[in-house]
């Protein structure tokens, strides 16, 4: 039973909360600054322990009234009902005087939570939320709160985040001596990837308990899954394919699913949960991209390693993954080219191609730079590009090259000096 004494404990314990020691700007927070001052809904989504909560109490600290903050990601909340939103309301009001700015951390735990959240908005408040699953918006804030709210994706650290947590600051001109620093750095980013938690304390055992806690609960009870031992097979044979084509039907004869379908609704809660992404061959008819093989990646390369098997042991396909994740928090339209060739990525925008991109982890060997270029030209001549990217681990160079008659450029360039563009 939820009572006003309960609550009042909650509070004070959320009140007690303190920023980490060393806090480290995120990408997202001058966005965040820039809405603040915006009337509607602010909504930070994305996986469990990317840093929503912490950028959320940066926000707090920031403004004038800080007082309205509760956490719902609490097992004392677990018979908490959306008639207790108005307790809480007065509790608040008691406590700390009429204010007019709340936070809520993971309220979708609340069914029926949006009604409490729009009756906010509608007097005049305004309200900051974080969740962990995609579905907040194409249920219940696509339904009640269409045009009320405003969503900003929160990723795990970024390899420019992460040099800022290492507190080095990037100059404008590089020396020989900061060029190595940096890469020293980003073997560091390879091998530990960007959960704030375990860049912290490397704990393995943190990593298998985060995915305990986004498979069983943003995904087995929310969708009251019976049975999840094909759910989780199906996760190992993704992190362990990553970057690699696949279809349902094909995961469904692997997995002895009943149908495709099956698998399908459960590559839709692994998106929606932020775990993983699956990524169409480009076509201009939609219905062939939905036909056609996906490609796979998942939210951080460290954590798909966790999980899967021997993913580590390709550097080319966990650097593929990471510049994917980098386009993803670039809020970028991601597709893969495949035709006679095959390009990693390709850019579309405003309903354009406007970009290709290869990556691999090096094009020193003949066939390699050979395969990629191939495939890069192949894209860049069908989408009417004239300049095309591949990135690697360390090479650069750029040049001019004739494919069919025509001039195109090909610029090689690191993935670490990319990522920090």
């Amino acid at each position: 039973m939820i009572t006003p004494e309960l609550l009042k404990l909650i509070i004070a314990d959320n009140q007690s909360e303190e920023m980490p020691l060393q806090y480290v700007e995120r990408s997202a927070e001058s966005k965040l600054k820039q809405l603040s001052i915006n009337k509607e809904i602010i909504v930070l989504t994305g996986i469990r322990r990317c840093g929503k909560s912490v950028l959320l109490q940066q926000m707090r600290q920031l403004q004038t009234e800080s007082d309205y903050y509760f956490n719902f990601e609490d097992e004392r909340l677990v018979t908490f009902s959306v008639s207790d939103f108005q307790l809480l309301q007065e509790i608040f009001i008691e406590l700390f005087g009429s204010q007019k700015i709340y936070y809520f951390d993971e309220i979708q735990n609340i069914e029926g939570w949006e009604l409490f959240v729009r009756r906010l908005y509608n007097n005049g408040n305004k309200i900051y939320i974080t969740g962990s699953n995609a579905t907040l918006f194409s249920e219940e804030l696509g339904t009640r709160l269409t045009g009320r709210y405003i969503s900003l994706k929160i990723f795990p650290f970024s390899f420019a985040e992460y040099v800022r947590y290492r507190q080095f600051i990037v100059p404008n001109n590089l020396s020989t001596v900061q060029i190595g620093q940096i890469k020293k750095l980003f073997n560091e980013y390879c091998n530990i990837g960007g959960f704030p938690e375990y860049v912290k304390y490397q704990d393995t055992d943190y990593l298998h308990s985060l995915y305990d806690s986004i498979i069983y609960r943003d995904i087995v009870a929310r969708y009251k899954i019976p049975n999840t031992k094909p759910l989780r097979e199906l996760v190992f044979y993704l992190a362990s394919n990553c970057s690699k084509e696949m279809t349902f039907n094909s995961l469904r004869k692997l997995l002895d699913l009943g149908s495709a379908t099956t698998v399908s609704e459960y590559c839709t809660y692994l998106e929606n949960s932020y775990l993983c992404f699956f990524v169409n061959r480009y076509s201009e008819s939609v219905k062939k991209q939905m036909q056609s093989p996906k490609k796979v990646y998942f939210i951080d390369h460290i954590l798909a390693k966790t999980v899967g098997f021997r993913f580590s042991d390709d550097k080319g396909r966990l650097l593929e993954n990471i510049v994917f994740i980098e386009l993803k928090r670039r809020l970028l339209e991601i597709y893969y080219h495949k035709l006679n060739k095959e390009c990693d990525f390709i850019i579309r925008k405003n309903g354009k191609i406007v970009n290709a991109i290869q990556v691999c982890q090096s094009i020193y060997e003949e066939k390699t730079r050979q395969r990629e270029i191939d495939g890069l030209l192949e894209a860049l001549n069908s989408y009417s590009l004239k300049t095309g990217y591949i990135l690697t681990e360390n090479e650069e160079k750029t040049f001019e090259i004739e494919h069919n008659q025509e001039q195109f450029k090909i610029i090689i360039m690191p993935i670490w000096k990319w990522l920090l563009e």
